[in-house]
């Protein structure tokens, strides 16, 4: 049985991927993202031991290899020891994608993986994957076994009887494999950061964040509105008094009378216990389109608040809730050309709105 990428990637649609190269940085920034985001971090390493008592030795031959010892672990050839390692991630895959949608019904995952490019358009989009990448230099065995979390590894290659020769191996059977998955993803469409640009981890957590929508303004929070609520009466008050006058009667009109319809709904982003900003997820708007939707529209940030991507918070927020109502796509109606871009959307078509006015047509699609 085959299943299809749209499947796929419409059930990971809450994973998020830090791959890349050993020493690449997977780990530690995945670690970071956790720990600021509060997402757990799925490692496939750590799971290995658990799929492998799962698998069949003849389906999953590779992961079942056994070997008397170190000798003859690193006593292979270059090729043989790439095609077993190799072998391995391909056959651990299909445990991988089976624990992450799983996972993934109940929220948010980082996933700390060694995925290539070519396997990840299968079952993601770029806008939730980054690959980390480190030139395969001659000190990368050394790098790897320094690790606390490679000590077993470490010791397993400091028991071979030529420890010099073993090592040798492993260092190019390593050097090879990264030289062939560097080559792979900067000449794919994936972000790629790469350690020779001598960013910090807190610069790469950083330029990981924007690209997966996760760089947040400090103290500013996105909730959604309830009807009835002081959070409702409150958003009311700021759209009265805000400096949209273009559709600040209507907006307030539909928060006033709650004119809002099954799933449809408001969000405010709060900062310091004031609303600073709003969006809206709604199923028709100034445009005769009955059959496109949702749209995510009222997007309005007050002046002196703009620039902190408060916008790409509720952005993110709204579509976070249209995808748990089911939706495959959202819609961004604007005059604006090179904003939404940012946040995962692309150009559709030219529309007129009920003014005779013309407008831009943004579309993203979640999976």
């Amino acid at each position: 049985m085959e299943i299809s990428d749209n499947i796929l990637k419409r059930y990971l649609d809450r994973v998020w991927f830090v791959c890349g190269t050993a020493c690449g940085g997977k780990t530690t920034v995945s670690r970071r993202l956790s720990e600021k985001h509060g997402i757990p971090v799925y490692d496939i390493d750590s799971m290995f031991d658990v799929h492998q008592k799962m698998s069949d030795p003849v389906l999953q031959p590779n992961m079942n290899r056994q070997f008397k010892d170190a000798d003859e672990f690193f006593g292979r050839s270059v090729e043989e020891y790439k095609a077993w390692l190799l072998g391995n991630k391909a056959e651990q895959l299909g445990f991988i994608i089976i624990d992450l949608v799983k996972l993934a019904e109940k929220g948010r995952i980082i996933c700390d993986c060694h995925m290539t490019p070519s396997e990840a358009r299968g079952i993601t989009v770029p806008e939730r994957i980054v690959f980390l990448t480190r030139d395969p230099g001659n000190s990368l065995v050394d790098e790897y076994c320094s690790r606390p979390d490679h000590q077993p590894f470490s010791r397993w290659l400091h028991s071979a009887t030529d420890y010099e020769k073993a090592k040798a191996t492993c260092s190019e059977t390593l050097r090879q494999l990264n030289e062939d998955a560097i080559s792979e993803i900067k000449s794919s469409e994936f972000l790629y950061l790469d350690r020779a640009q001598g960013l910090s981890v807190e610069e790469t957590v950083n330029e990981v964040e924007k690209h997966f929508g996760w760089d947040t303004a400090e103290g500013v929070t996105v909730r959604k509105v309830n009807k009835g609520t002081d959070l409702a009466k409150d958003l009311l008050q700021f759209v009265e008094n805000c400096s949209w006058t273009e559709v600040r009667d209507h907006v307030a009109d539909l928060i006033r009378r709650w004119r809002f319809r099954d799933w449809e709904t408001m969000f405010a982003a709060v900062k310091d216990g004031r609303i600073v900003g709003m969006a809206s997820a709604l199923r028709s708007d100034y445009y005769p389109l009955p059959d496109t939707y949702p749209w995510v529209s009222c997007i309005f940030v007050e002046e002196e608040e703009r620039g902190n991507r408060i916008s790409g918070m509720l952005i993110s927020q709204a579509n976070e809730y249209l995808k748990e109502k089911g939706f495959a796509r959202s819609y961004i109606p604007t005059d604006i050309t090179g904003l939404y871009e940012k946040y995962g959307y692309r150009f559709d078509d030219h529309i007129i709105n009920y003014g005779g006015g013309s407008d831009r047509l943004y579309v993203k699609d979640f999976s």
